[in-house]
């Protein structure tokens, strides 16, 4: 149970934060966003709060923001269509209802001549009760809602699309995304460094684990180790060095312990790790705390780890790896599983891998994700003038069904791996 929330959380913070990135710089471009999703598919739980509506779905396979503009979500009124109006107090249309008509009161029934929803804002078109069947023009307010099987949706004036902003707002609105998961991995490495403390290179012997042969041996937290086996020690990366490489034998550690000096017998436990042995004796390095130094230790871990992604990434590119390296949603589920086992901070510090992970994901030129949209930008800036609309969506469709795909094999493998072997 433990992980399942541990799961949920980090799963749900990483899409929530991704999401809000989109979500935020949209909506600071005027764009009107109707839905801020979690996951796809089913929905499991849905709120409406102003324009927006906010859903949970079931597949936790992602997110989504849904803009206006970005695909084709309302009812086209063309003439002869017969609707019914229903005016504010300033005589602008504020429902258009399209349906049903009959579980409404005091409906300006009207068959349409004319309608433009997105720039003039208008009807035209002659009420039914008119006996002279004059041409009338009603304007729409700009929050006016179109209500089809009694399901309202808000109509989206040209100013307030996603394809009407400067490229540089739509790109913004694009990028957020993933910039918000590096800056979600930022503030979690930081707060790690402000709780936990920043790792040091002195040779100070940090916390003692009560089943390590440091503790059996009588070593204590805060022993500065002065040399080993006579050989003279200036680092904690010294300490760890000699350690790794006499498994089992014993060594005389010359540590410092109240201004004096103490020679202390100590045998590395054997351990297999790295596809060898090697020689541990339960230390954790020294640490210090400094909400200064925390913000470089977030930017440090931040830049470390997205480097280290795209090594692997390059990786899996050349060839070195196979798409069996691969992991979705269930090898995330077991990873941290594992993770969780050591610790909050441990999967404090997976969670924020995964953010950065993600991030870089995003920002691949692939149909589909958040750079691939970003490569139609560049072609735009390039050429002056945007790429065809419909052409960008089958890309992006086209993309998104292979990603898909693949989603599914990379389930199927982990399934294979860790449950079926």
């Amino acid at each position: 149970m433990e992980t399942v929330i541990a799961f949920i959380v980090i799963f749900g913070a990483l899409v929530f934060f991704h999401e809000l990135g989109h979500f935020v710089f949209a909506k600071r471009a005027g764009i009107l966003c109707r839905e801020f999703a979690i996951g796809f598919g089913p929905k499991v739980f849905s709120a409406k709060r102003g324009e927006t509506t906010y859903t949970i779905r079931l597949l936790p396979i992602g997110g989504f923001v849904r803009m206006a503009g970005e695909d084709p979500e309302m009812v086209e009124l063309k003439p002869g269509h017969r609707v019914g109006l229903v005016q504010n107090h300033d005589g602008l249309v504020e429902k258009i209802v399209l349906n049903n008509r009959e579980k409404y009161n005091n409906l300006l029934v009207v068959e349409v001549e004319h309608a433009d929803l997105e720039k003039e804002l208008i009807i035209r078109g002659y009420e039914d009760d008119d006996e002279e069947e004059v041409l009338k023009t009603f304007r729409l307010s700009k929050e006016a809602v179109m209500i089809e099987d009694q399901v309202e949706t808000q109509i989206a004036p040209w100013d307030r699309q996603f394809a009407s902003k400067t490229l540089g707002q739509r790109a913004m609105a694009i990028f957020a995304g993933p910039m918000m998961n590096f800056i979600l991995a930022f503030v979690v490495f930081v707060i790690i460094a402000l709780f936990q403390g920043i790792p040091v290179n002195d040779p100070v012997l940090g916390k003692i684990s009560p089943d390590g042969a440091a503790h059996e041996a009588g070593l204590h937290k805060g022993d500065t180790v002065l040399s080993i086996e006579g050989a003279e020690i200036s680092s904690w990366s010294d300490v760890v060095d000699v350690v790794r490489k006499h498994p089992g034998d014993e060594l005389t550690f010359t540590v410092e312990r109240d201004n004096k000096t103490i020679d202390i017998p100590v045998t590395p436990k054997l351990t297999e790790a790295d596809g060898g042995k090697i020689g541990l004796i339960g230390v954790m390095s020294p640490v210090e705390k400094s909400p200064i130094k925390s913000i470089g230790y977030g930017f440090k871990e931040t830049y470390s780890w997205t480097v280290e992604i795209f090594h692997m990434l390059g990786k899996l590119l050349t060839g070195q790896f196979s798409i069996n390296a691969l992991s979705g949603p269930v090898g995330i589920y077991v990873s941290t599983e594992t993770v969780a086992k050591s610790g909050v901070f441990y999967l404090m510090k997976w969670g924020a891998i995964l953010s950065i992970n993600l991030g870089i994901m995003n920002l691949l030129p692939i149909p589909a994700l958040d750079g691939g949209r970003l490569m139609f930008f560049v072609a735009e800036a390039l050429r002056g003038k945007p790429i065809d609309r419909h052409k960008e969506g089958l890309v992006h469709f086209i993309g998104f069904a292979l990603l898909m795909v693949l989603m599914l094999i990379v389930t199927w493998n982990d399934i294979q791996r860790f449950f079926l072997q």
